[in-house]
């Protein structure tokens, strides 16, 4: 993991340089940053990345923050981070410009993004892909196999990542 970090002079403010091209993914909840990483496994990709923890923000009282070099997400692959950070921005950069801005939206479905907690589940013993379809309930999220049926809460995915 790389990380590039500058001193500032004039306050002792740390700075984090600015990427050229690639993808900067704001205001994600503070400590849902490394989940995030994990989740992009990033660090096993040799992308060079770099990560802020628990920065002052307006919008919120602190946030994690990541930028990554030469990586355009799409907003389909954003979404698939939702469930860790749904209402951060994902800027996308292009010669150190913003040329696109989207929030993440909690998708309806996710395909092959992360295992049946069911162990029984079909999708362990066939070669298809994990789907579950994402759904509201209260004011928690829930996600439904598609193969086994059974419901499951957010939290059992992205506390496990």
């Amino acid at each position: 993991m790389t990380k590039e970090k500058k001193l500032d002079q004039t306050g002792g403010k740390m700075q984090v340089e600015a990427i050229r091209r690639g993808t900067v993914i704001d205001h994600i909840p503070p400590g849902q940053g490394l989940k995030i990483v994990n989740r992009l496994q990033l660090l096993d990709n040799r992308v060079r990345l770099t990560v802020g923890f628990n920065l002052s923000s307006k919008a919120q009282s602190y946030k994690d923050i990541i930028k990554v070099d030469d990586w355009l997400f799409s907003e389909t692959e954003a979404n698939e981070l939702a469930l860790f950070a749904p209402d951060s921005t994902v800027n996308i950069i292009d010669d150190y410009k913003v040329v696109s801005k989207f929030k993440m939206s909690t998708p309806e479905e996710l395909k092959g993004v992360f295992p049946c907690p069911n162990s029984n589940c079909i999708s362990h013993s066939e070669p298809v892909d994990s789907r579950f379809y994402v759904k509201q309930r209260g004011d928690g999220l829930q996600l439904k196999c598609h193969y086994c049926e059974k419901l499951f809460n957010k939290e059992l995915f992205t506390e496990a990542h």
